[in-house]
C-alpha cells in the first residue's frame, strides 16, 4: 500500500494502535498537539539519536525489522548508560516514495520489540517525506532517582575500570556483511558485462555466507542494551562511579571518562573480552583483533568503573562483566598495556560520524 492512500494521521494511527501505555508516568501519549509526562519525585534522562541511511545503516543488508529494533536499542542503551530506567519514546522518520505501508510496520514491528523488551511506551514523533533516502531521528525519555545518576566525571584513582560482555563483534560483523556485499556487487557487475541474463536472475536469490558467524551478524544488526548488568550491580550494592555505553569504541569512551574524570587509565590487552568468532574472523580478514576491540564500536555494552573495595563482588559477575584495569592519576596518562607488557598510549580511533 502506498503511503498517500493512509495520509500522515492514518498512517499514525495504523502504527501505534494496540500499543497501550506501561508506566505511569505517561499521563497522554499519541493523539494530541503534545504527549502529557508526570515526573513528580524523580529526575528526567533525555537522549536523542539520529540514523541517516548510507551514513548509520545500510538497507542492502539490514531490513526494517532489524532496523526498528536497532534503533530504539542504541537509545534505550544511553538511558542506562546514566544508570536510569527508561519510560517514554519519540520516533520520527522521513522517508521517500520507494516505501510502502509494509515497511513502516516492518520497523514499527522492530521497534515495539525493542521497547516492549523494557516496558517504553511509544508517546509520539513525526513522519515526513525525503529526496535523499530514510532519516531516522528518535528521542528517548527516562528516569532515575537524584543519587542513582551516573555521569562521565566520576571516576576516581585506583578504581577498577570494567566492561559487560565483549567487544569487538559488532565490527567484525559489519566487515562481514561488507564483504558478502560486495562479492554480490562484483558478481552481478560481471553478469552484466557478459549480458548473461541467467546469471543476474540467479543472482536475486543469493545467499551471503554467514556459515559459523552467526553471533557476529546479531551483534551487528541486533545489539542489546544492557540494562540487565545494571539490575545484576543493584543486587550487589555496587554503585560505579563513572559509566557510558560502548556505541564509538571502548578507546574512544575511555577517552572521555578519563578527560571529563581528570585522571588517566591503564588498561590490559589481556583482560579485554573477545569472543571465539570475532577472533576467527579478524584473522580470516588479515586484522589485529585488540585493534577492531577498541575501535570497532556498536557494541553496547557498559564501561564503568567501581571502587577498589568491589573487586571481590564484581568478580562474582564473571563472565558477564570484566575488570580490564585501573584509574591513575592524570599525569600517567591513558595506556594500553600489550600481552608482552609493552605500554602504548591510548588513541581515540574510533567511529566519527563527521569525519
Amino acid at each position: 500500500m502506498d503511503i498517500a492512500e493512509l495520509g500522515e494521521f492514518g498512517l499514525i494511527e495504523r502504527l501505534t494502535k494496540d500499543h497501550p501505555s506501561k508506566n505511569t508516568s505517561t499521563l497522554y501519549g499519541v493523539g494530541d498537539d503534545c504527549t502529557v509526562l508526570s515526573y513528580p519525585d524523580k529526575k528526567v534522562l533525555v537522549t536523542t539519536d539520529m540514523l541517516m541511511e548510507g551514513v548509520h545503516f545500510d538497507l542492502t543488508y539490514i531490513d526494517l525489522m532489524h532496523l526498528g529494533y536497532k534503533s530504539a536499542m542504541v537509545n534505550i542503551s544511553d538511558i542506562f548508560a546514566m544508570n536510569g530506567q527508561p519510560r517514554q519514546m519519540l520516533v520520527s522518520i522521513a522517508l521517500s516514495k520507494r516505501f510502502k505501508v509494509e515497511d513502516l510496520d516492518a520497523f514499527y514491528q522492530g521497534l515495539h520489540l525493542a521497547c516492549d523488551k523494557w516496558s517504553i511506551d511509544v508517546v509520539g514523533g513525526d513522519t515526513t517525506s525525503s529526496y535523499t533516502g530514510l532519516a531516522i531521528s528518535i528521542t528517548c525519555i527516562g528516569e532515575a532517582e537524584n543519587d542513582d545518576i551516573i555521569y562521565r566525571n566520576g571516576a576516581k584513582e585506583n578504581d577498577l575500570i570494567c566492561v559487560s560482555g565483549d567487544l569487538g563483534a559488532a565490527y567484525m560483523g559489519l566487515q562481514l556483511l561488507e564483504r558478502e556485499k560486495t562479492v554480490y556487487y562484483q558478481q552481478v557487475d560481471e553478469a552484466r558485462k557478459k549480458k548473461n541474463n541467467a546469471a543476474l536472475e540467479a543472482l536475486k536469490d543469493f545467499q551471503p555466507d554467514f556459515a559459523g558467524k552467526e553471533y557476529l551478524i546479531q551483534r551487528q544488526l541486533q545489539p542489546e542494551a544492557r540494562g540487565d548488568i545494571l539490575q545484576k550491580l543493584r543486587q550487589l550494592n555496587i554503585h560505579p562511579t563513572s559509566m557510558m555505553d560502548i556505541s564509538d569504541g571502548l578507546s574512544s569512551e575511555l577517552l572521555h571518562i578519563a578527560k571529563q574524570s581528570n585522571c588517566g587509565c591503564r588498561i590490559f590487552e589481556k583482560n579485554i573480552p573477545i569472543d571465539y568468532q570475532t577472533a576467527v574472523m579478524a584473522e580470516e580478514l588479515n586484522m589485529n583483533v585488540t585493534t577492531c576491540a577498541l575501535n570497532g564500536g556498536e557494541d553496547y555494552e557498559l564501561l564503568f568503573t567501581a571502587p577498589i573495595g568491589d573487586h571481590d563482588k564484581l568478580k562474582e559477575l564473571s563472565p558477564d562483566i570484566h575488570i580490564i584495569g585501573h584509574i591513575t592519576k592524570p599525569e600517567f596518562g591513558c595506556i594500553l598495556v600489550s600481552r608482552d607488557s609493552q605500554e602504548f598510549e591510548l588513541k581515540a580511533q574510533g567511529w566519527n560520524p563527521l569525519k
